[in-house]
């Protein structure tokens, strides 16, 4: 008889199981490393670029109201470039950006690319063209530590850790905003530009920007120069502290409002010098720059309508206030020494400071026949003045008093290219584009 010999299913032994397991472990191992890649790693880079973005985005609103200011300067580019750069030192100075501060290491130059163009979809370059108008910050690599993420490299499966920004900033294409509360009458006679002359105002001219309790109003009995953009005192103190987004046209008519409202109109207005008083902070408004004043303040004679420092009447020539023999810190002397803190040096700078919180946006309206607290008054123009020293809480001395330095100049047309109209802009951030119609991914 033939055997049948049963044939039996094969089963590997033990030992011949050696070696698969070992292998299925590096596989998982890979597994697990490539998702600790993505989860640690990618956190890290979607913090710092953040991080990076807000710092970019800061530097092009600072270049952008820069340049802005100096417009037409024979070193208008370099002074734009200058103050972008600081602005993004400043930021990677900050508390909690260490990574950003190491990778600057104190030459934002060299991080930070800044260009200027005269149309917000470019081209952008440096120095850029004479009436550029839109500033360009960009970082086009800023490499990170990686945890994981060399493991994931060395498998040819992930390449550098870096991200990028750019940001692009310029003046505002809308109707005149960011009005503070406030209003000085002019004459239209006296408008020539051309000599100098805004409505009846020359450069460093210094005007009661507000009146005080007791004083003669240019209006009336019971009007202080106040403008009604609002909910009463609360609107006072936001708009005067900045925060208002108010915006008005020439020709139009501004609603004058009753009443001192010293409270709030100091609290407001004096958080520019960094002084907190009321429901007002230094994280929603910080204070200029640069907060100097002189000591003691400038006051008002009404009796016979003057400006006084220290029982002197003041004068002005040229931007420069004086009071018999004694100077005044006035706007010359705050241009210059905001210039110094921009570059990095000179003193009494503000740490937490912005660019520019003692400029204020005043309407200049046409007060002819126009009498009592509360009436509707023509819009002539806007005025950017300089406030020169913080306001009193007394009523019979809560004048508030600024230098006239230039028409605030905007533009009423929705477009990405400003045009000359009359009106203040602000400074915004835009879509950054790589071209007309391409946004970058960057922005």
């Amino acid at each position: 008889m033939m055997n049948l010999r049963i044939q039996q299913p094969f089963t590997a032994t033990p030992r011949r199981q050696e070696g698969s397991v070992s292998v299925l472990m590096v596989f998982t191992l890979a597994a697990i490393a490539m998702m600790a890649a993505l989860a640690l790693d990618g956190g890290h880079m979607l913090l710092n670029k953040t991080r990076l973005q807000n710092a970019v985005d800061a530097a092009a609103l600072s270049g952008a109201k820069t340049l802005s200011q100096v417009a037409g300067a024979a070193n208008f580019a370099s002074t734009t470039q200058a103050a972008a750069l600081n602005t993004l030192l400043q930021n990677a100075n900050a508390t909690g950006n260490n990574e950003l501060n190491t990778a600057v290491a104190g030459n934002p130059g060299a991080f930070a690319v800044v260009e200027l163009s005269d149309s917000v979809y470019g081209p952008f370059s440096f120095p850029g063209p004479t009436n550029a108008k839109y500033v360009r910050v960009s970082v086009p690599n800023y490499s990170l530590t990686g945890f994981f993420w060399s493991f994931a490299q060395s498998l040819g499966v992930l390449g550098n850790k870096a991200v990028a920004a750019i940001a692009t900033a310029g003046p505002s294409p809308t109707s005149p905003c960011d009005l503070a509360p406030l209003m000085i009458c002019g004459d239209a006679s006296k408008y020539d530009p051309d000599a100098g002359m805004f409505w009846g105002f020359q450069f460093g001219d210094l005007q009661v920007l507000k009146s005080a309790a007791g004083n003669s109003s240019p209006i009336g009995p019971g009007n202080f120069q106040l403008l009604d953009f609002g909910s009463g005192g609360s609107a006072v103190r936001e708009d005067m502290a900045g925060g208002g987004s108010v915006c008005r046209n020439v020709g139009e008519n501004v609603q004058t409002a009753p009443g001192n409202k010293v409270g709030p109109a100091s609290q407001g207005l004096n958080t520019r010098f960094g002084i907190y008083q009321g429901p007002v902070n230094s994280s929603d408004y910080p204070p200029d720059l640069v907060t100097t004043s002189s000591n003691p303040a400038i006051t008002y004679d009404d009796s016979t309508q003057e400006k006084k420092y220290q029982g002197q009447t003041v004068t002005s020539s040229d931007g420069n206030l004086t009071a018999g023999g004694n100077a005044i810190f006035d706007y010359n002397d705050w241009r210059a020494s905001v210039a110094a803190c921009l570059a990095g040096g000179g003193s009494g700078c503000e740490s937490n400071g912005v660019f520019e919180r003692r400029m204020m946006k005043i309407v200049v309206g046409d007060c002819t026949g126009k009498q009592g607290g509360s009436t509707t008054v023509p819009v002539l123009g806007f005025g950017c003045y300089y406030v020169v020293q913080p306001m009193n809480g007394g009523g019979t001395e809560a004048q508030i008093f600024g230098q006239f330095v230039q028409e605030c100049e905007g533009d009423n047309v929705p477009s990405p290219s400003p045009a000359t109209d009359s009106g203040p802009q602000i400074i915004q951030l835009y879509k950054t584009y790589l071209g007309i119609g391409t946004p970058s991914t960057d922005s």
